[in-house]
């Protein structure tokens, strides 16, 4: 006899019960994200994490500075987090895959779409966003923000949150492209600080707005690998 598990009072119904929608079987899937995500990543070391649109081909711009700052950072043995997925995130993964570097991918599995690009050398898919993006954040030594939409700025603002409340230690946080994130950063300076005074002038100085691979290369060699979370 099958059970609606949502009624306490266990009345039967016709529908088949469905272990993917009960709550206590959601709480042990969400579990078992965060315990392989982490085991996937333990052994990784030198991580910088790539963010960006899924939308911008191979010779835009903004594809190929991905690409160029994946290869400089595989050539010097950083490892290369992104979402796994096309645009922004296949380019880093290319640049760090053609540099003979670890070239890794934490992608998210969704219906009718390809999870993995191909220059995934490693690569572990989650179920659910938040899972994803705990990994996405959990440990490296520095952010990488490339031209995006609603999903890069969440991403962004997350991690800048963190280290501004002091929930994680001072990393870089790197906004590529001046054309697309200065206006963001004029805002930020304009109405966050001076007009609404909702932040400290202090925290626009946990971002740097930069405009070249290269720039943002120079800034990661300096950086510290952190304590694993």
């Amino acid at each position: 006899m099958r059970y609606d598990r949502s009624d306490s009072s266990k009345i039967p119904v016709d529908k088949p019960f469905d272990f993917a929608e009960d709550t206590n079987w959601r709480i042990f899937r969400i579990m078992s994200e965060f315990v392989d995500g982490f085991e996937f990543l333990y052994p990784l070391r030198k991580e910088v994490t790539f963010f960006g649109s899924a939308r911008f081909p191979e010779g835009h711009k903004w594809y190929e500075e991905s690409r160029k700052l994946g290869r400089l950072l595989a050539e010097h043995q950083f490892t290369v987090i992104t979402g796994g997925g096309p645009g922004i995130m296949e380019a880093g993964n290319r640049g760090a895959y053609e540099g003979g570097g670890e070239s890794i991918g934490l992608d998210i599995e969704l219906p009718n779409e390809q999870r993995r690009n191909a220059y995934v050398k490693k690569g572990i898919g989650f179920h659910y966003f938040f899972t994803r993006k705990v990994m996405l954040t959990a440990s490296a030594q520095a952010y990488v923000y490339f031209p995006g939409g609603y999903g890069t700025l969440d991403e962004f603002y997350e991690v800048i949150t963190l280290i501004q409340t002091k929930k994680m230690s001072p990393v870089p946080v790197i906004c590529m492209g001046k054309s697309f994130w200065g206006p963001l950063d004029e805002w930020t300076k304009n109405s966050l600080v001076h007009e609404f005074n909702t932040i400290s002038p202090e925290d626009t100085d946990l971002y740097t707005v930069v405009d070249t691979a290269q720039e943002a290369f120079d800034i990661i060699k300096e950086s510290k690998e952190r304590k694993y979370f």
